[in-house]
């Protein structure tokens, strides 16, 4: 076999960590130049830099990479398309090389000019003729692959002795220990702390007290200078974001510097609007951390009166429930036909460093979001969430209407009419009829009437076909809300807010730097420097874990909530078990989900005075109407039946299989699998859905503290969720409906991480077919033999299981493949 062709025929490489080695790759051995044997294997372009990094990161010999010589081809040059073709060359060596700068070493002749300084920063001690180098070339035939040549892979020098790391005798007592610079972490490190405002000082005596605490340096992050961190505060310092005069011009300009901050990019033209899309590579790997088989959330209209374009922030949620921004988009909002556009390079250039990474769930917060555009791309459901209209109604009321009883009763029959919208029990029409009974608070409906009504439509058609999201994402969402708009809206010279490039050298630097901080360990460590911007803490619901029984008082129809920071403080709650309810607090007052709130309605459920949330009435919903549909083959069903058994066996691993939140569900899906349901027992059951779902409201409460996380709806093994779980269920559930005339969106379940699969709408009473045997034998598959259920369950019995794959599609017979879920 030929050369190229032999080279062309291998696989391309891409583990599925973050960053990767020569020692994760498979080397082929092909012919190379003057008969040399050359070591290669091919990967995606795109992470080629993640090779460089995970190669620098050699434990045996830790090192840096850098680019010795680079050739690359105009774009705008002609070429004809040759195999053997070359659109980039890029040469990688050692940093302790090529040059030898130690005693009676070998400095090439172009480097003769060399002049040692007098302070030469360690600079002659790093080179000392290290001969590891590798070439990565990409190909005209394939240019989304790289070729890489590595044939010197050992940090030798020319004689063959090792030059530098621990394992070099000589290195010992030098710098050549290490690697030759700092890590990205520290770098970040340093970077964020400059551009929140703490000193070069401060910086460097917490370091100092760290490696004293440690005993002495141990790696190279341990010799960070006063020096490296004082020129870094001085290149902030100089910076200005304003690179030209013309703001459309000083944003290409950031962008042309910031590539790898940069996902899609489209100037203003005849064709289209200007949409740019930042995300830096800390919010990548964020994105796959925290994205991966659970949910991305949509915060879409920050900024709209103040700023020049508004921002889209796209979220994930931390192991706290805590949203971190992932993405930011900056778009007019003439721009939202670009969506499909901009999620298309996001999913791509996540997919690029994971293959196997797969969204649970998509929140959106606007009605007219493109939600056939996010399925479309993610291939995963679509949820909404109803906090920033609550958010609104909610501040609004408290400042058009000067009567608590009176905003407490309105928020009240707001929070029903929402509700039953939700359950498909309404339509539009009850806002109208709100309107009639509510005329005499005049300021507060000519506020309705003027803003909302106009899309009460769009927003009563979303709510009845999209799954709402949970409590506890609309507290999140609040928290960030409030965070960014701290972190980035406290200029004093407000005319900048009309500035693009403003906004995104900001958002990049400073708002970037702080969210950074909120996810690094050791920030506590300048607790003393932090101000208004540095607000970390406990979002609402997760404050309201922390508030005991015994400081909630209910009488009548208010509660009294002890304040937690000032006990002698009483915060009183009115219009009960609904996040409408109304408090006295600072937090709610802004139109927030306060912590009082949030206790409340766990106070009553626990007690069993209300009915589950509306996301755990569209779970069950969804789960009966999908056990009581006739499926194209009965496989399916079985599958989705076993997994909703799966999900019960968790809890009473969690609870104990006497428990009352077992004990019900367990009634539950034992009615929903009894056999054969034909149509009168369909239709009973259907009518008794709210008693049913009544008989849970005792137990939810057990549930809900597992590991801390308050859980409204379905409980896991390890408190997070079970969005892995869920999510297949989804699919079965979307993929039975299809097929039996029906719709299944997802189902809604509110818990500890934010799982909220969808919302079912009714299908025709047919006759079921299954087999008992298949159901035992499929569900048998679900748990190990000692009755608790195994974690990896799923990725241990094939990939039809929750896992690695979730797309059904692929599991079902032909007929099925078009269908879209």
């Amino acid at each position: 076999m030929a050369r190229w062709d032999q080279i062309l025929s291998l696989p391309v490489q891409s583990p599925p960590t973050l960053e990767f080695s020569s020692a994760e790759l498979v080397w082929s051995k092909v012919e190379g130049w003057r008969d040399n044997i050359d070591r290669v294997a091919l990967i995606p372009f795109a992470r080629v830099d993640d090779f460089v990094r995970g190669e620098s990161a050699n434990k045996e010999c830790p090192t840096r990479f850098h680019v010795e010589a680079r050739r690359r081809r105009p774009a705008e040059t002609t070429y004809k398309p040759k195999v053997d073709g070359i659109l980039e060359y890029i040469l990688y060596w050692c940093s302790f090389g090529p040059d030898d700068h130690r005693k009676g070493g070998i400095v090439r002749p172009s480097r003769t000019t060399y002049v040692p300084k007098k302070k030469p920063a360690g600079r002659p001690n790093t080179k000392r003729g290290c001969t590891c180098h590798f070439i990565v070339k990409r190909l005209i035939a394939e240019p989304s692959v790289a070729l890489i040549i590595y044939n010197q892979d050992k940090h030798l020098d020319k004689k063959g002795l090792l030059c530098h790391g621990p394992q070099d005798k000589k290195s010992a007592g030098t710098r050549a220990m290490y690697a030759p610079y700092i890590s990205e972490d520290l770098r970040l490190r340093v970077l964020s702390l400059l551009y929140v405002g703490v000193s070069v000082e401060t910086i460097m005596q917490r370091h100092n007290e760290s490696v004293e605490r440690q005993g002495g340096p141990c790696n190279r992050d341990d010799l960070l200078t006063h020096r490296y961190v004082r020129r870094q505060e001085r290149s902030i310092r100089r910076s200005t974001y304003e690179l030209d005069t013309d703001d459309a011009v000083s944003v290409s300009m950031w962008v042309e510097s910031h590539q790898n901050q940069v996902f899609f990019y489209e100037n203003f033209s005849d064709s289209g609007p200007f949409v740019l899309g930042i995300q830096t590579e800390w919010q990548l790997q964020q994105l796959i951390r925290f994205g991966n088989h659970s949910l991305l959330a949509s915060d879409s209209k920050f900024g709209t009166n103040k700023l020049k374009y508004p921002i889209h922030s796209l979220v994930v949620f931390n192991s706290d429930n805590k949203a971190i921004p992932v993405a930011w988009i900056i778009a007019p909002r003439c721009a939202s036909g670009d969506t499909l556009r901009w999620m298309r390079a996001l999913y791509n250039r996540v997919h690029m460093k994971d293959p196997k990474w797969k969204l649970a769930g998509f929140i959106v917060d606007d009605p007219s979001a493109d939600v056939l555009a996010i399925r479309e791309v993610f291939q995963c459901s679509v949820l909404i969430c109803f906090w920033r209209v609550r958010h609104a109604w909610h501040k609004n009321l408290i400042k058009k209407c000067s009567e608590l009883e009176t905003c407490a009763v309105i928020a009240k029959r707001l929070g029903q009419t929402v509700h039953r919208i939700c359950k498909g029990d309404g339509t539009a029409d009850l806002f109208e009829e709100f309107m009639e009974d509510f005329v005499d608070a005049a300021d507060f409906l000519d506020y309705f009437k003027a803003i909302w009504y106009p899309r009460l439509g769009l927003w009563t058609n979303s709510l009845r076909t999209l799954p709402l999201a949970s409590q506890e994402t609309c507290s999140s969402m609040e928290y960030y809300h409030n965070q960014l708009k701290l972190r980035l809206l406290n200029e004093k010279e407000k005319s900048v807010y009309q500035r693009a490039d403003w906004l995104v050298d900001k958002l990049g630097t400073t708002v970037h730097s702080y969210f950074w901080l909120d996810e690094y360990s050791g920030k506590d460590d300048f607790a003393r420097y932090w101000k208004d911007e540095w607000m970390s803490g406990l979002t609402a619901w997760q404050k309201s874990l922390q508030i005991p029984d015994s400081d909630v008082v209910v009488e009548g129809e208010y509660a009294k909530v002890v304040d937690q920071e000032d006990r002698h403080q009483v915060h009183v709650v009115r219009n009960l078990a609904s996040e409408y309810a109304l408090c006295d607090c600072k937090w709610a007052k802004m139109g927030n989900l306060c912590e009082h709130i949030l206790k409340s309605i766990k106070y009553l459920r626990d007690k069993g005075s209300i009915t589950p949330s509306v996301s755990m009435f569209q779970y069950m919903q969804a789960l009966i109407d999908m056990l009581q549909c006739p499926p194209h083959d009965s496989l399916i069903r079985d599958h989705a039946l076993s997994l909703a058994v799966w999900v019960q066996k968790q809890l009473n691993a969690q609870l104990g299989p006497g428990s009352g939140q077992s004990n019900r569900q367990a009634l539950q899906l034992s009615a929903a699998t009894s056999g054969v349901v034909n149509a009168s027992n369909r239709t009973h059951t259907l009518a008794n859905v709210v008693d049913d779902l009544a008989e849970l409201q005792h137990s939810i409460s057990a549930t809900d503290n597992l590991s801390g996380g308050q859980i409204d709806g379905i409980a896991t093994e390890n408190g997070t969720n079970v969005v892995d779980d869920l999510a297949e269920f989804q699919h079965l559930s979307s993929a039975t409906d299809n097929l039996s005339g029906g719709q299944i969106d997802g189902v809604a379940t509110e818990n500890g991480t934010h799982t909220d699969i969808g919302h079912a709408v009714e299908h025709p009473s047919v006759e079921m077919q299954t087999s008992p045997l298949s159901i035992s034998a499929c569900a048998t598959q679900l748990f190990s033999l000692d009755g608790v259920t195994s974690a990896n369950v799923f990725s241990e019995n094939g990939g039809v299981m929750i896992g690695e794959e979730l797309d059904m599609t692929k599991n079902l017979p032909s007929q099925t493949h078009h269908l879209q879920i």
